[in-house]
């Protein structure tokens, strides 16, 4: 298994740990996610637990007490306090500016009675979507040159420019310290490798 899988199961691990705690009926919300996520973490609902997936466009969904639906993280269709969780992974980093990202941390705290979202961490020494040392501190042109002229990470060769540039455009890092001005009132976790925070979890709301 990769890093990031470790990691990522690692993160489950905590989340599901919090979850426990949380008496049924439970509605989750997750936003930006996909079914086959919840799969690969052998997630299983349950007839009290209904799991509500967010995305761009309506995602497929095939298993008991799934919805899918589409929608945009940054203007939530839901009622105040409709879920009783609201869970992110790797998406605030792709809604557009800060002050995208600040509206989608406002519709998570309002839709969720609690939270628990993961970002990468912007200081991480490998970009985590290009996969390239320091690819996020390059200046915009040199990084829409390199993603022209090859294969970066998940990104295949894009020689036109214009889709090259979106790509780029479409990821924007947080640090430490933009995260906790989103949500100043939540716990943070820091996931690490070798030593170094390679991604941020933020959450609040849970039991103690």
């Amino acid at each position: 298994m990769s890093v990031a899988g470790r990691l990522r199961r690692k993160r489950f691990a905590l989340f599901e740990s919090l979850l426990r705690a949380v008496p049924t009926p439970l509605r989750i919300l997750d936003v930006g996610g996909t079914q086959s996520f919840w799969e690969v973490m052998a997630f299983t609902a349950g007839e009290r637990v209904e799991v509500t997936i967010l995305n761009t466009t309506r995602p497929a969904v095939s298993l008991p007490h799934f919805t899918g639906v589409a929608g945009d993280a940054r203007a939530l269709q839901f009622a105040d306090q409709s879920f009783d969780v609201v869970f992110s992974n790797s998406v605030i980093e792709h809604v557009g500016s800060y002050e995208d990202q600040r509206r989608m941390a406002g519709e998570v705290r309002r839709v969720g009675t609690r939270y628990f979202l993961q970002t990468p961490n912007r200081y991480f020494p490998i970009e985590p979507h290009f996969l390239f040392p320091y690819y996020q501190f390059l200046p915009v042109v040199a990084r829409v040159w390199l993603l022209q002229h090859f294969s970066l990470g998940w990104r295949g060769r894009t020689p036109d420019a214009q889709k090259a540039r979106a790509s780029v455009d479409s990821v924007h890092l947080l640090s430490k310290r933009e995260l906790v001005g989103l949500f100043p009132e939540a716990s943070l976790f820091e996931e690490r490798v070798m030593g170094l925070t390679k991604s941020f979890v933020v959450y609040a709301g849970w039991p103690r």
